[in-house]
């Protein structure tokens, strides 16, 4: 296979940098976003700075990397990881992610990569998120390529995870790139991070002989991503109560509202843990007699290390001692703590009016609560962690 056939997903490459620092320095929006990278620059000089670059590297690490450091600024009380020292420089990755902010978890995930002296890796981006000249131009200069969203046509869907399969083989062991995936379609509302097997079948599409071979030669790294205040939690909230009621059906604008309120709202301390490399040796010990029996197993095996690596908060034990009305979890806050978030919780009164109060309560104290139960979960059986 050739590389022509990943034209319409793959990021840009160098040659077309520039072209898109002009459209981006252009653009009617571009002193919004200049403002909040470079609060203290002025606009023209950071346009005329950004005109000048020519790789996809000093876009990178003359936008992209303070625009995160803003981010984490502003929005959250600290940034923490853990595992890095699992990794190497020298080496690709596939880091499957649970998924819980449409932009940060890569995003900021750039970040820990650059300060800890690897390369930044590829991000897969939804197709329907790349809209719009300036987004599209964003995203492709920073490492994005683009995922086909489902559809109803079983062929098209067929062949649009063969092409992403084929295109995720080749950047990591021919292009010589890692790249960032999230563990399923879509973020993870209800707080259970799951892996979806289909992903894991989807990876093994591009090379069926050694269905082993395959996915090691991806060294595929979990990853859990823990924010202390969830991300959109009240939109999230309100998105399940309504798909309890019946067939949801997403607004325009919805996405373009989840990613600004995902940046913008008060995130807490935020904590990223790099999980041990899956390798061809733990994969040799799961049931390989069908495929579906494998992937089925390869996706357990990263839900044990993604759910025993996240990061539980004061919030977390909170909500489960709230939703199970018991105090299990007491020592783990504090009284000031449970007041923070009883306030945040008691926001959802303003929706009264529209919704099944209680029941709007239940779910948005799950989505914090379910952690605990996953990590107690997978926490009795770790010899394959």
């Amino acid at each position: 296979m050739t590389t022509h056939e990943f034209e319409d997903i793959r990021p840009y490459n160098e040659a077309e940098i520039p072209a898109a620092m002009q459209r981006i320095a252009s653009s009617k929006e571009f002193p919004l976003l200049a403002s909040y990278v470079f609060p203290d620059r002025p606009t023209e000089e950071v346009r005329q700075e950004m005109m000048g670059y020519r790789t996809v590297r000093e876009f990178q690490l003359g936008v992209m990397y303070h625009a995160n450091k803003q981010i984490l600024r502003r929005s959250t009380t600290g940034f923490t990881y853990s595992g890095i020292e699992r990794l190497s420089p020298e080496r690709n990755y596939l880091f499957v992610s649970n998924h819980r902010d449409i932009m940060l978890d890569a995003s900021l995930m750039q970040n820990v990569l650059t300060d800890e002296g690897f390369d930044t890796c590829e991000i897969t981006f939804g197709e329907n998120l790349m809209r719009g000249q300036l987004v599209i131009d964003v995203g492709k200069s920073n490492k994005m390529f683009k995922v086909a969203r489902p559809g109803s046509n079983a062929r098209e869907f067929y062949r649009d995870s063969l092409l992403l399969s084929q295109y995720i083989r080749y950047v990591v062991t021919e292009k010589h790139q890692s790249i960032w995936i999230a563990q399923r379609n879509g973020r993870t509302k209800d707080g259970i991070d799951r892996t979806d097997q289909g992903i894991i079948k989807m990876f093994g599409m591009s090379q069926t002989k050694d269905r082993v071979a395959s996915l090691a030669e991806l060294n595929i790294v979990p990853v859990a991503v823990s924010y202390e205040w969830e991300s959109c939690d009240v939109l999230k909230a309100i998105e399940l109560y309504k798909r309890t009621k019946g067939p949801y059906t997403k607004q325009p604008g919805e996405d373009l509202n989840s990613i600004l309120t995902g940046i913008l709202q008060q995130k807490g301390r935020v904590h990223f843990a790099f999980c041990e490399p899956v390798t061809a040796a733990h994969l040799q010990t799961l049931p390989n007699a069908t495929a579906n029996e494998f992937h089925k197993k390869v996706a357990n095996l990263l839900d044990q290390r993604i759910c025993s690596a996240y990061h539980l908060f004061p919030n977390n034990y909170i909500a489960h001692d709230i939703l199970h009305e018991s105090n299990a979890y007491r020592q783990m806050y504090t009284e000031e703590e449970k007041n923070a978030f009883v306030r945040r919780l008691s926001e959802l009164d303003s929706y009264k009016d529209d919704y099944a109060l209680e029941e709007l309560r239940s779910i948005f104290l799950g989505i914090y609560a379910n952690p605990v139960e996953s990590k107690r979960t997978f926490s009795n059986d770790n010899k394959d962690i």
